[in-house]
């Protein structure tokens, strides 16, 4: 893939990794539009870092309903999709766990994915070269027990990305996984040590996206790939509590 002079949407842009995927792609001539849930914020990285912005809660159907309409639009000519945001709860389901979590759990970090995807493929089959892009985890190869849905939903993303990158074999679009190890973001503040930051995460990025390098494991999700291969239980006993 060309990593210049493309037109990229990243969702959970105002933060954390996606911020970082803005910043990054932005500084290789790229026109970059980020989606975030905080307006305040939204404005804020749009003075800073002269980006494109569109307010959007994802686990919320009518707005995702309209930031599909705007992109359409306003943006008929976007060429890159990177599903980046997401969310964790941690609960123990021996307690009572909120439906109401559950629920925005699944559509922000798995619905969302597979609605933007299908949304926007029709406009990314109409360019040159198109990629989406799928930030999932390491902990959709092996989960921790204290975010049971959290882990379940990176790990439909890990398999959706792939059964999608089949169906667009011999297409214009190629579609990425990003699996970064603990990142330090304002989602995992106060859990777990030894992270990586969002900016080293967008530089691997950058790497194996220029390379076509369809599974993007950063950082120590190398090693817990080959783990893994060789033994998924002592994969599993490492992150099992993380």
């Amino acid at each position: 893939m060309n990593v210049s002079y493309n037109k990229v949407l990243i969702t959970g842009g105002s933060s954390g990794i996606g911020l970082a995927l803005a910043i990054k792609l932005k500084s290789l001539n790229n026109y970059v539009i980020i989606t975030g849930r905080d307006r305040a914020k939204l404005e804020k990285m749009a003075y800073q870092y002269k980006l494109d912005t569109y307010q959007c809660d994802l686990a919320d159907q009518g707005g995702v309903q309209s930031l599909i309409k705007a992109v359409h639009d306003q943006h008929p000519d976007i060429n890159i999709i990177i599903n980046n945001a997401g969310m964790q709860y941690n609960y123990d389901f021996i307690n009572n766990v909120s439906f109401e979590k559950i629920e925005y759990e699944v559509e922000v970090n798995f619905n969302a994915v597979a609605k933007l995807s299908s949304a926007f493929l029709p406009m990314l089959l109409g360019n040159k070269e198109a990629a989406i892009v799928n930030v999932s985890s390491g902990l959709a190869l092996s989960p921790k027990k204290s975010a049971p849905v959290y882990c379940a939903t990176k790990a439909g993303v890990h398999m959706f990305t792939k059964a999608l990158r089949y169906q667009m074999e011999g297409t214009n679009v190629k579609v990425f996984e990003v699996l970064p190890p603990l990142v330090d973001t304002p989602m995992t503040a106060g859990n777990g040590k030894d992270k990586i930051s969002p900016e080293a995460v967008a530089e691997e990025f950058i790497l194996g996206f220029e390379k076509n390098k369809f599974e993007i494991n950063i950082g120590k999700v190398k090693l817990l790939k080959m783990i893994h291969r060789i033994s998924p239980v002592i994969a599993d006993s490492i992150l099992k509590n993380n």
